[in-house]
């Protein structure tokens, strides 16, 4: 029996330079045909065997790709451009095309909802981008939700995300540290990992989930450790699991709640407040505590030195933006660990509250969730502890 012809697709890379407009001319694509086999004898009629039933096939799962720019739809000037380029030019539906192996693990179509850089997400893109999701998880023909963004915010989003979507139905958010135009690229393998995630049946009920540098890390975790390198994101916990030659494989479990198991549902949720971070350092100016309370701030996250720690110029200020109604949520800039209430400052006496473990931007996120709710000082730290 003759061999069956195998024809390669255009490599990813130079399919994504084609669509930056950064290749002239076709792309070569190399065309491997294998050798035929000689052709075997014909058996005897009379000693044919019946036709085997052919088994039946795995319905595949239909996957949404959501894009909204970032590295992954980003390109470079040259190959050798990994941290200079120009990010969100190339269009989710392009993205997808440079990746075919993705049909081979789901039915998939591309939409795209934004093109920015993630530095851009403000909270009305942030909502809106949750709304749609929203709207795609309630379809019955829809399995999953993949959303390429920008990693310079997808812990932010990923973290509302897991928070406010009322599904149990896989969202896995995904990007790249480099662009696609770029040796060592890093955007389709990631993006094939994402929808191999979504897909699979035990990514249901985990919440919102990242994947990138074959982890599958919890949105409520997640962080971006480094400006350059693609193993920058990281969990204090250690990821939930691994994406290893097509293969999703998970060792432990979200432990908080998300999804459905929380009191928000972004369909219910058209505006949230304003949130300011203070970032503190030696020598810290009083008055960004100020201008936060001018433009309108309903909580302010202090991200203060080791556990919270608040210098004793900053204090007053606090103090004031307190009595004109201002929440005042004591973070640490660290990067890891718990605040400890009553600990570097007495948070009872000053009617302040305290993270959990929460890094300050996703304590911004939890905070600004927690005033559509209350805002009683009690009622917000059993939100921010439980979160």
């Amino acid at each position: 029996m003759a061999r069956t012809t195998t024809l390669h697709p255009v490599r990813p890379i130079a399919a994504l330079l084609l669509c930056a407009g950064l290749l002239t001319g076709a792309a070569h694509a190399q065309t491997v045909v294998a050798p035929a086999a000689p052709a075997a004898t014909a058996a005897p009629a009379a000693t044919t065997a019946p036709a085997a039933t052919a088994p039946s096939q795995v319905r595949k799962a239909n996957i949404v790709i959501v894009g909204t720019g970032g590295t992954i739809a980003g390109a470079g000037a040259s190959a050798i451009n990994t941290a200079a380029y120009q990010s969100a030019v190339v269009p989710v539906d392009k993205i997808i095309a440079s990746v075919p192996e993705i049909s081979k693990v789901a039915n998939v179509k591309g939409e795209q909802i934004f093109q920015i850089g993630s530095e851009s997400f403000n909270n009305e893109r942030l909502l809106k981008l949750g709304k749609r999701v929203s709207e795609l998880l309630k379809q019955p023909d829809v399995d999953g939700v993949v959303i390429t963004h920008g990693t310079d915010t997808i812990e932010e989003t990923a973290y509302f995300l897991n928070l406010t979507l009322k599904s149990d139905k896989p969202v896995v958010v995904v990007g790249s540290m480099r662009p696609g135009t770029a040796l060592g690229a890093d955007g389709a393998l990631n993006l094939y990992d994402a929808v191999l995630v979504a897909s699979s049946p035990e990514s249901k009920g985990k919440g919102t989930l990242v994947v990138l540098n074959d982890e599958i890390h919890t949105g409520r975790d997640v962080t971006k450790s480094n400006t350059f390198k693609t193993e920058t994101f990281r969990s204090p916990f250690g990821p939930l699991g691994y994406v290893v030659e097509g293969r999703t494989l998970y060792y432990r479990l979200p432990a908080r709640p998300h999804t459905t198991a929380t009191e928000w549902d972004i369909d219910r949720i058209d505006r949230l407040p304003e949130v300011a971070i203070v970032y503190a350092y030696g020598n810290a100016n009083p008055g960004s505590v100020d201008a936060a309370v001018r433009n309108g701030a309903k909580a302010i996250v202090y991200a203060g030195t080791g556990n919270g720690s608040v210098g004793e110029y900053m204090v007053e200020p606090l103090k004031a933006a307190r009595a004109k109604g201002v929440q005042i949520v004591r973070a640490s800039r660290t990067g890891s660990g718990v605040v400890i209430r009553n600990g570097e400052q007495p948070d009872d006496k000053y009617d302040w509250v305290v993270v959990d473990d929460q890094l300050p931007q996703k304590a911004r996120i939890l905070t600004a969730l927690a005033l559509t709710k209350t805002n009683d000082t009690r009622e917000l730290q059993k939100i921010l502890w439980k979160y």
